[in-house]
């Protein structure tokens, strides 16, 4: 169960120290949830092997579950264990990732089923900052990971906005700064087609 109001780290979003990885990893691990800034918004993140921390993160988004989160991974060979990628798929996202981007592909076995959308799709992120990648690395599988947000959408780029809004239903809480991002650019993969579902920080231009 987390705390009254969960903790604020500081943390160093391009470095982080092994100490604070380690916190939070060790939070993870219990089924915790925790809040972290990634290279778009804060995003709240929990194990993808805890159904109960999957759970507890839907009711603290208020979110409908028919709305499938994504997998954040530490990198591209990452990707491929839990979804399905095709040569055109895998060339593509090795010239984004990372980055901000969130890739649709068809999902394996290994993506839990309240992940995945009634195709059997599955969205997938490697961010271009270190500290998300270093804690599903650390973790040893993807986060489950969503935006940080107030139940009616309103962005939270600050850690203690988020601490007053969603302190209650967290178990820590990763201090980063302050984030005047984007979200990331939704870009589908399915069929060999590339389709740009949502456009936002991320360019394909590059």
């Amino acid at each position: 169960m987390p705390a009254a109001v969960a903790p604020i780290l500081e943390v160093d979003v391009e470095h982080p120290s092994p100490r604070h990885v380690a916190r939070a990893v060790e939070v993870l691990e219990k089924g915790g949830l925790i809040a972290y800034p990634t290279d778009t918004y804060y995003g709240l993140g929990c194990d993808l092997n805890s159904k109960k921390a999957i759970e507890r993160l839907y009711q603290l988004k208020g979110r409908d579950k028919k709305k499938p989160l994504s997998l954040l991974c530490p990198d591209l060979s990452d990707v491929a264990r839990y979804a399905h990628v095709s040569n055109f798929a895998y060339r593509v996202m090795k010239g984004l990732t990372p980055g901000a981007f969130t890739f649709i592909l068809e999902a394996t076995r290994l993506v839990p089923e309240v992940m995945m959308t009634k195709q059997k799709q599955v969205g997938l992120r490697v961010p271009d900052a270190g500290l998300p990648r270093e804690l599903a690395k650390a973790l040893g599988r993807p986060l489950i990971t969503t935006s940080a947000t107030h139940t009616d959408g309103t962005v939270l780029s600050d850690a203690r906005d988020i601490k007053t809004a969603l302190g209650h239903g967290l178990d820590l809480i990763l201090d980063g700064g302050v984030t005047l991002n984007e979200p990331s650019t939704v870009v589908s993969l399915i069929g060999d087609t590339l389709e740009i579902l949502r456009q936002g920080k991320g360019s394909l231009e590059a």
